[in-house]
């Protein structure tokens, strides 16, 4: 190792990061400048990537949490040759590929989004998991490493205790953190609000724990092969690093580790821009230059990963031809191909909970889907995830033969393990708790949907219902939360999350078919704890019929010329059934229309939504959420009866009775609605 060259690439970084922020006027110089170092070894001597094929799928990942050291990235990007000088000087510009945080791009060789803190890392715990797995599934040659990158913000963020448990439990030995340890964060030194033993803490979670000069590239590259050596725990780098490393003021004064520098430009934090450009070596009439020495070092390296990829490519050759049905499963998972599966024949007991008719379904893609991993809250046996589990086993410490995922009760650091999965490719995820908890996932869940990573929720216990565990536990205004996203829509244009609310088994077989079929954004299953009955066919096949749930909502109870609509969801639908089984005893024509998808049913044309809901007639809404939940769907004229207060402790029939979802509560309610 050339220390002048490493130096200067890692100065050069730092000029790169201080224009980008300067030129946009906002941005955090700071942390990129310390951090500078550290990416550079990486990148010029150890990150094996394919610089002609950047998704190749035994790549290492490189996952960076704290997003607002994008300038670092983008820099040492630059260096790679992922980025040109002009993209950089279009950082955090509209329509830019440099936006403020990056954005998930693996062809640029951006692994993720990032930005809430302690994200980042722990989607790279689900990265190093689905690599373990198909390690373990295909062989040595496609073993990689995943590397993080966290700041002392993220460090303290509660997600990274769940992250830094697992990975320690599981024995992740292919995953090597780097902990940029600058003693400064945003508004105040890290002395301010903490003096926990972080060497201690990862230590105590079986980490591999080693500190170093994080300015030292000799001692960061030391550090980095004893990572490489660990074969039993995941490695955690404790870099000690200089925030603003070579910042200096107008009259050549030192002024690194300054807070100042954390979130504004440099020209704003007390720092002089043109005398800590000189200062590393650049030009400040035009600091946007990759310096020969770094051109030479990172074309080195080029060829350095071509000729270590062109070695890894014949083992993959040779090990696809000596298996050639592995290799042809290999392929389809890559590809997203999934087998073929029967959904139609699978078989549920009658009138079950659709928590119940879910597990029969995950009893099914247990024993044919052979890449999709799923996690569980401590709540297996409840949320019924378990049918996962039987069919294929849970991840114990250095064993990944199986699929499923005890994550403990951490729903947020689970859904964002579930987000790394995903990210990992080659894979499909699914996680599961009950719906209250869905509060604790919301972060990763809004990132998936940023993302547009196709991760199955499973959230049971819907609503009220769960009765006797009382309000803490019953979700009121849940769906409406997941609603909302459900009308978000992402980069791309579409629908941000899939929520599905099925009413009975039949729905909830073909919510789960529609939640493998989509590979463009998140779905949500939302499934009831208590039984519910399956609703009768207007013809004399159910799940024919249910089938047209997957326009988002169809007519379940068909009347000509109806006096009025009674429109809802989940186990709500059969309570309309009952209800319009009553007021067609007093005359009134009632048709009912299951609305699983309110997105997917808002989607389709105005001549399939009136043929369910027609013009100039009444409609009903019924939900045990929100009363917004379907004020969309009903339209201006139209009545909503939901729950507006906190549930409450008692057996669920109870608690229909006082909140008045009973057939004659909701017919009386119909009837003052019509005038009848």
């Amino acid at each position: 190792m050339d220390r002048k060259t490493m130096d200067a690439a890692a100065n050069n970084i730092r000029v790169l990061a201080a224009a980008m922020v300067e030129k946009a006027k906002s941005g955090h110089p700071g942390g990129s400048m310390g951090g500078a170092d550290f990416v550079n070894v990486l990148y010029s001597q150890f990150l094996v990537t394919d610089p002609d094929d950047p998704t190749w799928i035994a790549r290492d990942r490189f996952f960076l949490d704290p997003g607002h050291q994008s300038p670092m990235l983008y820099g040492v990007l630059a260096l790679t040759g992922n980025y040109t000088m002009e993209e950089l000087q279009q950082f955090r510009q509209w329509g830019s590929v440099t936006p403020g945080h990056p954005e998930v791009n693996p062809q640029r060789g951006v692994e993720n989004t990032s930005g809430p803190l302690g994200q980042g890392h722990t989607m790279a715990v689900g990265a190093a998991i689905a690599e373990r797995f198909l390690a373990t599934r295909f062989g040595d040659w496609m073993q990689h490493k995943t590397y993080a990158f966290i700041s002392d913000g993220g460090i303290q963020e509660e997600i990274s205790q769940g992250a830094g448990r697992i990975a320690g439990y599981l024995g992740l030995s292919n995953l090597i953190m780097f902990y940029d340890s600058n003693k400064v964060q945003l508004s105040t030194d890290v002395d301010a609000v903490d003096n926990e033993d972080y060497a201690a803490k990862y230590r105590a979670w079986h980490w591999h724990v080693i500190e170093c000069d994080g300015t030292d590239p000799e001692a960061l590259a030391g550090a980095l092969r004893k990572a490489h050596a660990e074969r039993h725990k995941p490695t955690l780098i404790i870099g000690h690093t200089v925030m603003g490393r070579g910042c200096v003021t107008a009259d050549g004064s030192n002024f690194e580790g300054q807070c100042s520098t954390h979130g504004q430009p440099l020209s704003k934090s007390g720092a002089d821009v043109d005398k800590t450009i000189e200062n590393l070596g650049g030009d400040p009439k035009n600091p946007w230059v990759i310096r020969e020495e770094v051109k030479a070092l990172y074309e080195a390296r080029r060829s350095e990963l071509r000729a270590i990829v062109a070695r890894r490519r014949e083992e993959e050759k040779a090990w696809a031809a000596a298996n050639p049905e592995k290799a042809r499963q290999l392929a389809d998972f890559i590809d997203g191909r999934l087998p073929q599966i029967d959904y139609r024949s699978i078989v549920h007991k009658a009138n079950v909970a659709t928590r119940t008719a879910s597990a029969d379904v995950l009893t099914e893609l247990g024993k044919k889907v052979k890449n999709m991993i799923v996690s569980s809250a401590d709540l297996a046996n409840s949320d019924k995830t378990e049918a996962f589990l039987k069919q294929t086993g849970a991840f114990a410490p250095g064993d990944f033969s199986g699929a499923f995922l005890h994550a403990g009760v951490a729903e947020l650091t689970m859904a964002s393990i579930m987000n790394g999965i995903a990210l990992h490719g080659g894979m499909i995820a699914a996680c599961g708790t009950f719906f209250v908890f869905s509060d604790y996932m919301k972060p990763a869940v809004r990132l998936a949907a940023l993302m547009e990573l196709p991760v199955k929720y499973v959230w049971t216990h819907d609503a009220f219902r769960v009765g006797e565990d009382g309000p803490t536990h019953e979700p009121v205004e849940h769906e409406a939360q997941m609603r909302l996203l459900e009308e978000l829509h992402n980069l791309n244009g579409r629908r941000s999350l899939l929520v599905l609310r099925p009413a009975d088994s039949a729905e909830a077989t073909i919510a789960w078919e529609m939640a493998m079929e989509n590979k463009h954004t998140p779905t949500a299953l939302i499934l009831t704890r208590q039984d519910v009955p399956d609703l009768k066919p207007v013809g004399a096949d159910r799940y024919e019929e249910a089938l047209q749930m997957k326009k988002g909502g169809y007519v379940v109870r068909k009347a000509a010329n109806p006096d009025v609509t009674l429109v809802g969801n989940g186990s709500e639908v059969s309570l309309l059934c009952d209800v319009a089984v009553l007021l067609e005893a007093e005359g009134v024509r009632a048709q009912v229309v299951s609305v699983p998808s309110i997105g997917l049913f808002l989607d389709q044309p105005a001549d399939y939504r009136q043929s369910c809901i027609p013009e100039g007639v009444a409609v009903f809404g019924l939900t045990a959420g929100l009363p917004s939940t379907l004020r969309e769907v009903v339209g201006v004229g139209g009545q909503v009866f939901g729950l507006d207060r906190f549930g409450a402790s008692a057996p669920y029939k109870v608690l229909d009775e006082k909140f008045g979802f009973t057939p004659e509560a909701v017919l009386e309610r119909v009837k003052n609605f019509i005038g009848r």
